[in-house]
């Protein structure tokens, strides 16, 4: 017998792309091992240098993946959006987690360890496929993000982050102003720029009429201009 409660909240979120893959006596297994968690703000999920146990899967709420580089300065990698899933990859390749991922904003998560994931594999090709196909989609976003974070110049890079946030979090009623609200530090750190430098390009784009800035909330009013600032770097 599947736990209603939770087999209530995977079918409200959706996890339909993994829990289609599974017959329903995996689905039983899944939904006994499945652990609900609440993180509040900037708590941290899992933290680099720290042994993979869990597969983690984003329910509500916004999640950064990031990575401490040289001076301690923070590089933010990866965002994560119900309903994704992350924390596999270093099990998968026998290594302790080489970056960090902590929580936006207060957060819900569900858990699987990754022993049960593992063996739900070696018995379902389906499931395999599924997670081939999510690390495949997420080596080509990072080989994308090398390349602008090297190539760009700090304008294209901050209009990239800006559309990043629009297209992954969406917007507001007003269909222009960001559902996330980033301090200038994190705007730095997901655009590979120092804090002053984030400052000054966001206070560029103000004049040109590019966006709003309202504290953390920002508002883009054009753009369309601000594609052609990210594509041509």
């Amino acid at each position: 017998m599947i736990k209603k409660s939770t087999l209530e909240y995977i079918i409200s979120h959706d996890l339909a792309d993994m829990w289609n893959a599974l017959t329903p006596e995996q689905k039983r297994v899944v939904t006994d091992n499945f652990v609900i968690h609440k993180f509040k703000k900037n708590q941290i999920i899992y933290a680099e240098s720290d042994t993979p146990e869990y597969l983690w899967c984003l329910l509500s709420g916004k999640v950064k993946m990031h990575k401490k580089g040289i001076g301690d300065r923070i590089q933010i990698l990866r965002l994560y959006r119900p309903v994704q899933y992350f924390g596999y990859r270093a099990y998968f390749a026998g290594e302790p987690y080489v970056s960090s991922a902590s929580a936006f904003e207060p957060s819900t998560l569900g858990s699987i360890p990754m022993k049960v994931v593992e063996s739900l594999i070696h018995a379902n090709n389906d499931l395999a496929m599924f997670f081939i196909h999510e690390l495949a989609c997420n080596l080509g976003g990072s080989d994308t993000k090398i390349v602008n974070l090297t190539q760009k110049h700090i304008r294209g890079r901050l209009a990239d982050a800006l559309l990043l946030l629009a297209d992954n979090y969406g917007l507001e009623d007003d269909d222009a102003t960001l559902k996330i609200y980033m301090s200038r530090e994190d705007l730095a750190n997901l655009s590979n720029m120092t804090t002053s430098n984030a400052i000054r390009t966001l206070t560029s784009f103000v004049s040109e009429k590019l966006i709003i800035v309202d504290g953390r909330r920002i508002k883009l009013i054009n753009r369309e201009a601000l594609k052609k600032i990210s594509k041509f770097g």
